[in-house]
């Protein structure tokens, strides 16, 4: 016999997991939509070439890679941004610019795993590529609200810097050939703490002096204008930083004017994003009541990515949702309600030589765009009313020998046990009026 079992960081998901997230990205579907996002797919395997170097040697080394049956180097995506960018290199000139996409897919990265962390979880991207237009870095903005928003959460902040901030401080204190290090070990502080940043900044030579002045800019704390008046101030030499800072206030008076109340966008100087290929305005999205789960939307603007496939200039900027993390957060915070089934509707089979009857009835119903099952076999009424309590179905459908002989049904409901006795063509009115006239769903 072989041992059922999983590898770690991978998961099997039960029917009612499943359709909790089969929900939520339907939520997340519709929110993109509603910007004008249209959906495109990508293959999950890639020639390595494609992945490597792009989000810098932490995430190469996450890369599953491999040779396939035909010798090829080819490797797993590990994230949805970078294929896009060979996506949009290759198909651009159909599409048009600017073009807007969502993409919700799996994506794999061999890390070590933790609570809403995975080797193997889903991504919900959406990004505008082909403008360096402040408009689309907003947008972005307006997007993770909604998300939130229509997710359920009440509690929650967008944190925002800009990578021509970063560089620039970086530059005034010449630090410039260590930006990578730098940005890369910043990223951390809220894991490993300031004192932990300054040690794995010292690993790569930079000094406890210029380090701690990396963090005391990075910590500043205040108002969104405080802190931009204190890094126009500290910075103000600096063109780079200048133009950051620039962005940044005129993002948050475009959102305050689009109706984003200021306590939900901050500026987070210490926001610095990981991956090398990020060059303006980035995000991260945090819980108020549970912030240590980290990010569960995060992203920004990546104007040079694209060029690493094309001559064409394709700026782009953009998020993504994970999918899995915000579920744990979801269950943290017992916002996940119990699924029931996908129909809501069982039809009892009483008679095995009706089953047409019995099947008639669901595809009735059914035609009416509300979910119906037929239970497969005849057996004792106990044992099917007992699956449907299990399943949690809303209502159950019976029709014995006296019913079927007058085209009549009788349909009870589950959870008060209150039945009535209907005419079989007054079925459908009775069962839409049962569940609120909304039966495509199982609630």
């Amino acid at each position: 016999m072989i041992e059922p079992r999983t590898l770690k960081g991978f998961r099997d998901y039960l029917p009612e997991d499943q359709i909790l997230r089969e929900r939520l990205l339907d939520k997340v579907r519709h929110v993109y939509r509603s910007y004008g996002f249209v959906p495109i797919d990508t293959p999950a395997l890639e020639y390595t070439e494609i992945l490597l170097g792009k989000g810098g040697e932490e995430s190469d080394r996450l890369i599953y890679r491999f040779r396939d049956h035909g010798g090829r180097d080819v490797a797993l995506r590990f994230d949805l941004t970078v294929p896009f960018a060979r996506f949009a290199a290759q198909h651009i000139n159909q599409l048009g610019t600017p073009f807007k996409r969502y993409h919700m897919g799996p994506v794999w990265r061999g890390e070590n795993t933790a609570h809403g962390r995975f080797r193997e979880f889903w991504q919900c991207d959406f990004d505008i590529i082909g403008t360096t237009s402040n408009a689309a870095d907003l947008e972005t903005v307006l997007v993770i609200h909604d998300l939130m928003t229509t997710l359920g959460f009440e509690r929650f902040s967008i944190r925002i810097n800009n990578r021509l901030v970063l560089n620039g401080l970086l530059e005034e204190i010449d630090l410039a050939e260590q930006t990578t290090n730098v940005l890369r070990a910043l990223d951390k502080l809220g894991k490993i703490g300031r004192e932990g940043v300054i040690a794995e900044m010292a690993e790569k030579g930079v000094p406890a002096e210029q380090a701690q002045r990396v963090l005391d800019m990075a910590t500043i704390e205040g108002s969104n204008d405080d802190i931009l008046m204190r890094l126009a101030k500290e910075f103000g030499s600096s063109d780079k930083a200048m133009e950051g800072i620039r962005r940044l206030r005129e993002l948050l008076a475009a959102a305050s004017a689009a109706g984003i109340h200021q306590d939900r966008l901050q500026i987070d100087v210490s926001i610095a994003r990981g991956l090398d290929y990020y060059t303006g305005t980035i995000y991260e999205t945090f819980l108020d009541d549970l912030p240590q789960i980290g990010s569960v939307c995060s992203g920004g603007r990546y104007d040079n990515l694209a060029s690493l496939f094309t001559k064409q200039v394709l700026p782009g900027v953009g998020a993504s949702l994970g999918l899995d993390r915000l579920l744990a957060a979801m269950d943290g915070l017992h916002l996940n309600a119990k699924t029931g089934a996908t129909a809501p509707v069982l039809i009892i089979q009483f008679i095995e030589e009706k089953l047409g009857e019995y099947q008639r009835l669901g595809r009735t119903l059914r035609a009416a765009g509300i979910g119906a099952e037929v239970f497969p076999e005849a057996k004792k009424i106990g044992q099917q009313l007992k699956y449907a309590d299990r399943r949690g179905f809303r209502l159950a459908v019976l029709a014995g020998p006296d019913e079927l002989a007058a085209n009549q049904v009788k349909v009870k409901n589950l959870a008060t046990g209150q039945e009535e006795v209907v005419a079989a063509d007054e079925l459908v009115a009775v069962v839409k009026k049962a569940l609120g006239e909304n039966g495509s769903d199982g609630g």
